[in-house]
């Protein structure tokens, strides 16, 4: 049995890095991580972890949530 919190905090570090390149939508995140091998549940904690250290700014645009490293 693999170690959930270890996942979920290299998603974490990976979307990290992913948005020091700019601001991006929850679905594009899901997506480009998809990619490496995180389900979508992984996504949003590791998203969820990074708030809760007070790390990103997470805003909703319409219909898309917006994520982006607080500065």
């Amino acid at each position: 049995m693999e170690d959930i919190w270890l996942k979920i905090g290299e998603a974490a570090g990976k979307i990290y890095h992913i948005l020091e390149e700019g601001e991006r939508n929850i679905s594009k995140l899901k997506e480009l991580l998809r990619k490496e091998g995180y389900n979508e549940t992984i996504v949003v904690m590791a998203i969820g972890w990074l708030a809760r250290e007070d790390n990103v700014v997470i805003m909703k645009d319409g219909r898309k949530w917006i994520i982006k490293l607080k500065k």
